[in-house]
């Protein structure tokens, strides 16, 4: 696993294209495209996500998507190219992404792959994820989706013997 030779970097608009096509043809590969150039505009000009690209030289070798709720982040879109898969650079990338997502208070970090994605799912458990359901026909109306979670901490509890403050009958 060399990675040495690949950079990571906030995306900037000039990757936009590069990343709505590595979308559509490792993602969305099958399903239509989701994902176009205008809608990755979008998701790099929203303040709530973080867009991550892995560069080695002047090529797009991964990239990854995180957008940002009140307590829980989303992983939107994760891929690499498959001549630079198995080399560290996914791993890099969501752990970057993971980081920022604990940093921001995020209590977990949720994604959604496709039913017969071993090889994603393997990943995704490797780094911590669990499964917690199956939705049918998620993608299209065509294919089951596997969503799975990352806790990142607790949720904020109450002191177990905290009681409210009694009113005065008067």
């Amino acid at each position: 696993m060399d990675d040495a030779d690949i950079e990571l970097r906030l995306a900037q608009r000039r990757d936009t294209r590069s990343i709505a096509v590595m979308s559509r043809d490792l993602i969305e590969n099958g399903l239509g495209w989701s994902y176009p150039p205008q809608r990755i505009g979008a998701l790099l000009d929203d303040r709530e996500t973080v867009s991550l690209v892995a560069r080695r030289g002047a090529a797009l070798a991964g990239f990854g998507i995180m957008s940002f709720g009140d307590d829980y982040a989303h992983l939107v879109l994760l891929a690499v190219r498959p001549a630079l898969r198995r080399r560290g650079v996914a791993r890099r990338v969501l752990g970057w992404l993971m980081e920022s997502a604990v940093t921001a208070g995020m209590t977990s970090v949720h994604v959604e792959l496709r039913e017969h994605n071993e090889h994603a799912y393997a990943f995704y458990r490797a780094l911590g994820f669990s499964e917690t359901l199956r939705l049918a026909g998620y993608y299209r109306g065509r294919e089951t989706a596997i969503r799975m979670l990352r806790v990142l901490r607790g949720a904020a509890t109450a002191a177990a013997n905290w009681r409210p403050p009694t009113l005065d009958p008067r």
